[in-house]
């Protein structure tokens, strides 16, 4: 059985799909063990980012006594900088550069839309197969900016667990690729179209959010970066990272009954 608040790495296989071992860690203590590098060479590094766990230092986030970009440098002992950003409820590949110029053009290459960036998500009600959502989102200066969000549906699930005048829940297992990088977009974007992301305490289902705390001990939001591609910036190369799923986000596809269908359709 998967627990919550876990750190992991150390590959091992589970019903065909590549997860890592989990190591104890506890942000609200402040205790980090070992960042999962998953990617590195002599420009670019990625690490599989935790849920909960901030980027760099932010003045919305005082609680926050951790972040992954010190991390990092301690643990490799160099300076790392960051290209492009995760929330800090979303897990997954998170990429740095090690020099200023590779920096500069990986940014570069994000704004450009020339990574193409793929998210899993389990979100609430039985979504189509597929669908595009073309909604504009308004920054906090209340500038309106273009965001669009590809999704298709890998699995769905209805739990015998009633809710409101409902007597079943229903979820899916979507997979999300942005083609732009608004700050919350996917989460606006699901919950626009009536499916948030289970956990997702700003744009979310309260109700759900309610169900999964005190039925499963649930509070994680369930989004994770699954995939980077692009052009290695350097040596002009086709690079593509995957970052396998946490273990709060494997314990929800267990109870969903999801893991044997994806595993077979990775």
């Amino acid at each position: 059985m998967f627990k919550l608040g876990l750190k992991v790495n150390n590959p091992f296989n589970y019903c065909g799909i590549t997860l890592i071992k989990a190591t104890c860690f506890n942000f609200a203590a402040t205790t980090v063990t070992m960042l999962d590098i998953i990617y590195h060479d002599n420009h670019l590094i990625a690490i599989n980012k935790p849920h909960g766990l901030l980027v760099h230092r932010s003045p919305i986030a005082a609680d926050a006594g951790e972040f992954a970009l010190q991390l990092l440098r301690d643990q490799i002992g160099q300076k790392v900088y960051p290209v492009h950003r995760l929330d800090r409820k979303t897990a997954g590949v998170l990429l740095f550069a090690l020099d200023k110029d590779t920096e500069i053009a990986m940014q570069q290459a994000f704004m450009d839309g020339r990574v193409d960036k793929k998210y899993l998500a389990i979100v609430r009600g039985h979504s189509l197969d597929a669908g595009e959502i073309d909604y504009p989102l308004r920054r906090d200066d209340g500038v309106l900016q273009d965001a669009f969000t590809a999704y298709r549906t890998l699995n769905r699930a209805e739990l015998d667990v009633p809710l409101g005048k409902h007597p079943t829940s229903r979820y899916s297992l979507v997979e999300a690729k942005p083609a732009t990088g608004r700050m919350h977009q996917l989460r606006k974007h699901f919950a626009h179209i009536f499916h948030p992301i289970i956990g997702d305490r700003t744009h979310g289902c309260n109700k759900q959010n309610k169900l999964f705390k005190e039925r499963w001990q649930i509070e994680t939001m369930l989004l994770h970066a699954s995939e980077l591609s692009f052009i290695h910036p350097v040596n002009g190369l086709a690079l593509h990272i995957k970052a396998p799923l946490q273990a709060e986000f494997l314990r929800v596809m267990e109870l969903m009954g999801f893991l044997t269908v994806f595993a077979n359709n990775r």
